[in-house]
This record gives C-alpha cells, sequence and structure tokens, in this order.
C-alpha cells in the first residue's frame, strides 16, 4: 500500500508559530499591565502608611481622595471587561463579507459613550438642584445608598451565573436573529442596521449608567479631581484589554480578571457600607451607639481606610452586607452544582 506523506511548507509552518509568539507576547503584556497597576496602587497605599506612621490623618483631603481613586479604578476597569466581552460576543463571526455589519455596532457604541456623558450632566444639575433644598449630609447619605445599590447590582453576576452568561446570550441571540432576518428578506437592511446599532448602544450604555450612578457620592464629597484619576486609570487598563481583544485578537483571561475585580469590588462595597452607615447616623437617619471596649483595638485609621467604627450600627451593617456576600455567593454555587447534576 502506498505511503501517504503530509508536506508542510516551512512558510505556513513559520507563519503559525510566528502568530503563536505574537499571541503569547501579547499574553503576557497584558499580564504585566495588570500586574505594573496593581503594584503602583500597592505602592501608593505603603507610602501613604509610612509617610503618616500607619495613622493617616482624617483631616488631610488626600487620604479619602486616594481610597476613592482605587474604588473608581476597579469599579470603572471591570465594567469595561464586561462592555469589552458583550462586544466582542456581538462582532463574534463578523469577518469577511460579513465585516460591514460592524459599523452600525461601533455607531451604536460611540452613541452610547455620548449617551453616557449626557446622563452625567443631567444627573449633576439634578443632585446640585436637590442640594439647594435639601441638607448636604442628607444628600450625601442619599447617594450613598444609590451606590451601594449600584455595587449590589454590579457584582450580581458573581453571585449568580445566568446573569453573567444571560447578559451576554441575549444580545448573541439577539444578534442572529437580525442576521437571519435579514437574509430573508432584503427590505430588512435598514431593521438590521437600527437592530445591530442598538446592540451596540445597549451594551455600553448600561454599564456607563451605572458607572454615572455610582460616581455622585464620591463627586459630592470630594469633588471632581479623584473621579478623573479613578476614570483614566480604570479607562487605561479597560483601553488595553480593548486593543488585545479587537485589534490583536488575543485570547485573554477574562474569567479570572472578572473574579479579581469582582471580589475587589466586594471589599469596596464593605467599605461603603461601613461608611455609608456613619453618614447616615451624622445626617441623624440612624442611632449612634459607641463601642467604648472596641475604641482602642480599632485604630483611627481603619476608619479612614476601611471605614470601620467602633459603633454598633456601622459594624453591624458591615456584618449583615458580609453574610450578604457570602450567602449569595453560597446559595449560587448550590444553584451551580445543583444545574450541573
Amino acid at each position: 500500500m502506498p505511503r501517504t506523506v503530509m508536506v508542510i511548507d516551512d512558510n505556513e509552518t513559520g507563519g503559525l508559530l510566528g502568530g503563536h509568539l505574537i499571541r503569547l507576547a501579547l499574553r503576557k503584556l497584558a499580564f504585566a499591565a495588570l500586574w505594573i497597576g496593581g503594584l503602583a496602587l500597592a505602592a501608593t497605599l505603603i507610602w501613604e502608611g509610612i509617610t503618616s506612621q500607619g495613622n493617616p490623618n482624617p483631616l488631610a483631603p488626600h487620604s479619602d481622595a486616594t481610597a476613592a481613586v482605587l474604588d473608581i479604578s476597579v469599579l470603572v476597569f471591570r465594567e469595561g471587561l464586561e462592555c469589552i466581552l458583550v462586544i466582542s460576543a456581538v462582532l463574534a463571526g463578523m469577518v469577511g463579507s460579513s465585516a460591514i455589519y460592524r459599523r452600525p455596532v461601533a455607531t451604536g457604541t460611540v452613541a452610547a459613550a455620548l449617551a453616557t456623558l449626557v446622563t452625567w450632566r443631567i444627573a449633576v444639575t439634578v443632585i446640585d438642584d436637590l442640594s439647594t433644598t435639601v441638607s448636604a449630609l442628607a444628600l450625601q447619605a442619599a447617594t450613598g445608598l444609590l451606590a451601594i445599590v449600584v455595587l449590589l447590582v454590579v457584582m450580581n453576576w458573581f453571585f449568580h451565573k445566568f446573569y453573567w452568561t444571560g447578559w451576554i446570550s441575549l444580545h448573541t441571540k439577539r444578534k442572529q436573529e437580525l442576521l437571519e432576518g435579514s437574509g430573508r428578506r432584503a427590505s430588512s437592511r435598514t431593521k438590521l442596521w437600527w437592530g445591530l446599532a442598538l446592540l451596540g448602544f445597549t451594551s455600553l450604555y448600561r454599564e456607563g449608567f451605572e458607572v454615572v450612578l455610582f460616581l455622585q457620592s464620591y463627586r459630592l464629597k470630594l469633588g471632581a479631581s479623584p473621579i478623573r484619576s479613578g476614570l483614566l486609570i480604570g479607562l487605561f487598563f479597560a483601553g488595553i484589554v480593548a486593543v488585545l481583544t479587537f485589534i490583536a485578537h488575543s485570547r485573554l483571561p477574562y474569567r479570572r480578571m472578572l473574579v479579581l475585580t469582582g471580589t475587589l469590588l466586594g471589599g469596596v462595597l464593605l467599605v461603603m457600607v461601613g461608611e455609608q452607615a456613619q453618614e447616615m447616623q451624622l445626617a441623624h437617619w440612624l442611632p449612634k451607639t459607641d463601642l467604648p471596649a472596641l475604641g482602642n483595638v480599632i485604630p483611627p485609621w481603619m476608619g479612614v481606610w476601611f471605614s470601620i467604627f467602633p459603633t454598633v450600627e456601622t459594624l453591624a451593617a458591615q456584618a449583615v452586607a458580609c453574610l450578604l456576600i457570602l450567602g449569595s455567593y453560597v446559595v449560587a454555587r448550590t444553584g451551580w452544582v445543583r444545574t450541573a447534576n
């Protein structure tokens, strides 16, 4: 029996090897960028501790602002990751002759970015108008509650798998329906264009709307400077992921990065709950029961950085938030196991 010999072109082998090396280098670049950012943030925290002898002055504005920048950058980066994943799912398969369908998706995404800026302007105007009739402490307490609700919504994917997979599958299913409909009727080209543009719009605007609501609490407390810094840091790292995803076509460990940022947001939630409880005490929405025995155990810097205060109400609120996070995760985990079985 004659033997079949497969001849592999050296150019083809070199091309495959070169592509693999490029993807590997891009992946290492992404990890390096993330590690550099993490180390920079850790260095900032260590520097604050050393320069303040481990006890930052609560009256120094840079302490709260630095913590706010960390919170904002983590949230923006996490929301950017989700937006990138949804858009990449929508664009999947749009190659070759179907590449023209990328344009309406991109148009919708740009429109969503502009709509997010308009939403920010509207939110700022409404809240500033309210500040003339409502006390500053009451307004800060109200926006703080709103920020906590936004965080719970953002973290919902971490607790329930169906939120995470459902949001992406919903866009993917809608895209498929639009493409199949355009193939059956030539007159539906306009409907297809607007449908894909709407998919791009919703992919970004939902994340932008959540970020806008979340940032209002920080704007009232610290002004616009920490918000700009946090946005730039978060968008910088999200931009790196976007470039690797849409331009370099690199496969990144999205789930690991999302779990990491989700865990960090869990810590942010605990901090915000403690801070919110204290603000509600200052606004006389909650009573204040001091715990003198814990006054010597909990140093002042714990209140500055982690919003841990020696009062019954603040500690109880953080304990409830912690139980909510752990309980939701356990329930979701149990549901995953039952579904798998």
